[in-house]
């Protein structure tokens, strides 16, 4: 398997029709966490403060993932259930056609950044 150096090559590597998806989700994870620091961990780029990995993200065969803290996920169920979209106790998947709401994704990084902060 490949080592993917960064962000940019990790989405020049995805899946051509995931890859505005993955754009979107580093720019709004960025601008959802000014403080924290680019990373690649577990083979997904992410988002790291002060050595916890708070948010990342990453591309499959059928859809694409955002992987949080599961306080986040626990906190925002029923939001995550009404838009129609699948979680697990830590990531929740969507597709590009039925991607995760961009106030979603803000309120979902803001709480696992509290969550880090709790926990750390």
């Amino acid at each position: 398997m490949t080592t993917i150096a960064d962000h940019d090559a990790y989405i020049a590597a995805a899946p051509q029709a995931f890859r505005p998806s993955l754009e979107r989700l580093r720019v709004l994870l960025a601008r959802a966490l000014p403080e924290a620091e680019e990373i690649v961990a577990y083979g997904m780029p992410g988002f790291s403060i002060d050595g916890s990995v708070v948010a990342s993200y990453a591309a499959f065969s059928k859809q694409c993932g955002l992987y949080l803290l599961a306080g986040a996920i626990a906190e925002h169920a029923d939001a995550i259930a009404a838009a129609g979209l699948k979680a697990t106790k830590t990531g929740i998947t969507f597709s590009p056609k039925k991607p995760i709401p961009d106030d979603l994704v803000e309120r979902l990084v803001l709480a696992s950044r509290r969550a880090a902060r709790t926990d750390g």
